[in-house]
């Protein structure tokens, strides 16, 4: 049986990134059969702008990362929240994979989880997010919810997540995220 195949997405760019650690996570506690592969590519996503596709078609990176959507039983999506809302270049990256032809989005399970040393655990950021699955006619999976607060005590210097409580959390969405995925299957 093939490995059942999770594309993680992180919406920030920082090298020393909690969100893009918590997603680190979830590839180390994925269950067997389950690789979370990380989608490295999202910082090369020029601005979009429609005129760039229907000119010349999509750029390299864009093409890229439509394709991992593409090849993903699942979009497990990690993002910090700025200005009470997800990252410009998460938002941008969503935006060139909304648009036609085959939209890589559409229908594909997507769960949703975010780190903040704040104390809101990016719930706004999430909450973005879920709405522009609708759109997306993606499925996002409702619970468990993982909004990280204070993710500065929940991991080390390394940017290992070391909160068992955090960590167990993180293990339970993805094997939920899994479940629901095979469940819209049939």
């Amino acid at each position: 049986m093939s490995a059942f195949n999770i594309l993680g997405i992180s919406g920030s760019l920082r090298k020393a990134s909690h969100n893009t650690a918590i997603l680190r996570a979830a590839a180390e506690l994925a269950p067997e059969g389950v690789e979370v592969t990380i989608f490295g590519g999202l910082g090369e996503i020029p601005p979009y702008n429609d005129d760039v596709r229907v000119a010349s078609g999509y750029p390299a990176s864009v093409t890229s990362f439509r394709e991992a959507l593409r090849a993903a039983d699942a979009v497990l999506i990690a993002t910090p929240e700025y200005n009470y809302s997800i990252p410009g270049v998460l938002k941008n990256a969503i935006d060139w994979a909304s648009r036609p032809p085959e939209p890589p989005f559409e229908g594909k399970p997507v769960a949703i989880m975010g780190a903040t040393p704040g104390l809101l655990g990016t719930a706004r950021a999430q909450y973005d997010l879920r709405k522009m699955c609708v759109f997306l006619n993606a499925y996002a999976l409702n619970k468990p919810e993982v909004l990280i607060m204070q993710s500065g005590t929940r991991l080390d210097a390394e940017g290992r997540v070391t909160d068992e409580t955090t960590r167990a959390l993180i293990a339970s969405q993805v094997v939920a995220l899994r479940d629901w995925a095979l469940r819209l299957k049939g």
